[in-house]
């Protein structure tokens, strides 16, 4: 028999893997299957992306309780990121949209509807202009800015595009 504790087994018996004693925080309230979770730059929030269409901005601190929700894609939410500043946060849903949210009022800034197909990942560039790259199992990742119209850049692949990142 292991001791209980970061050594041991953990309170379901099965052996541990973390020091942890207990979760820091249990955050409920998304009504299906939670995707993608982030933090904001300043680790103060966490974003959560469901199956529910919905993304609920969460208090890391106090009560940990949801204090927002973020409500427009037409299905699940698979991925969403934060800008640097962490004023805006970029969705990508199997909508086929790519989505800008304010945080201060929870409103959409931005609906980005150019792929054909699900579109799997976003990413806000860290510096510089407003620029936002997705990927789509359309087989295209768009570049788009966010001061202006439709995609700036089209890159086209063979296979879908799952993950997009700026370096």
């Amino acid at each position: 028999v292991l001791p209980r504790g970061p050594q041991g087994l953990g309170p379901n018996g099965k052996p541990r893997t973390s020091s942890l004693e207990s979760p820091i925080m249990l955050l409920s309230g998304h009504q299906s299957a939670v995707y993608t979770m982030k933090f904001n730059p300043a680790g103060t929030i966490i974003a959560s992306g469901s199956h529910d269409k919905e993304i609920f901005l969460w208090n890391v601190r106090g009560d940990c309780k949801n204090f927002m929700v973020l409500k427009g894609h037409k299905n699940a939410v698979l991925d969403v990121q934060w800008t640097t500043d962490g004023s805006t946060i970029v969705s990508a849903s199997p909508d086929k949209t790519v989505r800008a949210w304010d945080v201060e009022t929870g409103k959409q800034i931005k609906k980005m509807a150019e792929h054909s197909s699900f579109v799997n990942s976003c990413c806000p560039a860290r510096r510089g202009p407003p620029l936002i790259v997705s990927g789509s199992d359309d087989g295209t990742a768009k570049l788009w800015d966010m001061r202006q119209r439709g995609a700036i850049q089209t890159f086209p692949d063979k296979f879908q595009i799952t993950a997009v990142s700026f370096s």
